[in-house]
This record gives structure tokens, sequence and C-alpha cells, in this order.
């Protein structure tokens, strides 16, 4: 199962606003173990929204969608998850209590409607005023304010994932490589090797420059479990060396 996010808003891609999600959803799934698999950024435009949605929930992933389910005409992932799940909005009875119950003598039809989701969702509760998201078929629906957003997806992950949390514990381990034989496409069959020998690690490849435009290093490195890492990167050091290509530890 990956994990994904939809990023939703006409603002973030203007450059309005700069998204928060992106980093704090992969912060979140990293102290559980888990990583982010993609990340779509999308307007608020419903037919894209809902060819996103039709596509991630017939590819069984876990997604956090952020942004456009006020109540707003520019809000449209509402209607967009309605259309992508071929149901209609209704008022959901749990969305309405908690409507109510924040607030009180002042509720309209207009505040209702932002309990108005696809009919047959659960909602994810809303720590900070109540408003709350939904989620269906491991698609999590929440606010675009980070301080609603974030609570509310650590409450998803630590309701519905916990089986899955560290279940595969994975260290991270790379070399810095500097010398005239240490770019990228003079090492390709080596990584190729890697990939092919220790087909569960992840292996990563990650030049430095400088702001004058000169080759620092290149960061060269593999994830997964210790004792398959300690191998992967003994067969890099030794293939380096023979290479005549310095390498030096990265810092943790």
């Amino acid at each position: 199962m990956s994990f994904g996010a939809i990023i939703i808003g006409d603002e973030i891609l203007s450059g309005k606003r700069a998204d928060r999600h992106f980093v704090r959803l992969a912060e979140l799934l990293a102290v559980r173990g888990l990583r982010l698999s993609w990340v779509e950024y999308l307007g608020d435009e419903r037919a894209r929204i809902a060819a996103t949605l039709r596509r991630s929930l017939a590819a069984g992933d876990v997604v956090f969608s952020f942004g456009g389910i006020g109540n707003t005409p520019d809000d449209q992932t509402r209607q967009a998850a309605a259309e992508a799940l071929g149901v209609e909005l209704v008022l959901h009875a749990d969305a309405e209590r908690e409507i109510r119950a924040r607030f009180g003598d002042q509720i309209s039809d207009v505040r209702l409607l932002l309990g108005t989701f696809p009919r047959g969702v659960e909602i994810i509760p809303n720590p900070f005023n109540r408003i709350p998201g939904f989620r269906v078929r491991d698609h999590h629906f929440v606010p675009g304010f980070p301080q609603m957003a974030h609570p509310m997806v650590e409450w998803a992950l630590d309701t519905f994932y916990s089986d899955r949390f560290h279940h595969q514990p994975s260290v991270e381990k790379a070399f810095l490589l500097t010398g005239a034989n240490s770019y990228e496409s003079a090492l390709l069959d080596l990584m190729e090797e890697v990939v092919a020998d220790f087909p569960s690690l992840r292996l990563f490849s990650l030049p430095s420059m400088s702001d004058d435009g000169q080759r620092r290093h290149l960061e060269l490195g593999v994830e997964g479990e210790q004792a398959l890492v300690d191998q992967a990167m003994d067969r890099i050091r030794q293939e380096v060396e023979r290479r005549g290509i310095s390498w030096q530890w990265r810092p943790s």
C-alpha cells in the first residue's frame, strides 16, 4: 500500500500561498516508519480533481487530500469526490451534529453545507473547530488550513494504519563522492548493479553544485533493511575505490 497526497488550491498554484502540507505529511509518515510515494498539486477545477480521484481510488492507495472542502464557490473537492465515487452529496448526520455543536444558535443552512459530503463516507473529526472532514476507501479529505488538517491526518494515521507503523525498520547510509569520475553518468553501471542485486533497497544519487555552478560532490547511498544496506554500501565502497574515486561517509 502506497501513501499519496493531493494538495488542492488555486492560491497555491498561483504562488499566493506556500504549500505547508507536503513537508509536514512526509514528517508525520516518517516518524511512523512510513513513506510518501507521490504528491499531486491541483487547482480548484472539479473535472480535473474528479479525474485524479478516480485514478487514485482505482489504485488502492492511501491518499490525503488537502483543501477545497469548504462551502464557497471556489471549493470543489466535495463535489469532485462525489462525482468520482458516482454518488450524490448529502448532509452527513455525524457532520451535522458536529457543526450544530460548533455554532449553536448561530447555525444556518449555509453552515450546514460544510457537512454535505458524498453519500456513504465517514467523518474525520476536527479538533480545532469541529468542522469535520471525511474519508472513504482509504482517501482522507481535510481542510486546507494546516492547523486543522495536520491533527486530522495524525488522527487518521493512528486510527486506521497503526498496524503498518515501523513494519520494516529501515536505515539510510550514503557516501559523498568526489573526483574526476564521481559524476552520475560514470557510475550508472554500478547503480544498476546495486539495484539489480538489492531489489528491496532504495538507491538514490544526489549531485551537489555550488552557487557558481561548480560540481561539489555526488551523494550516493541506499535505504532499507540494515544488513542489506551494509552489504550494498560495502559493494559501492569497493567499486569506487577501484575506480580511484575519493569517498567519505555522509554526516548523519
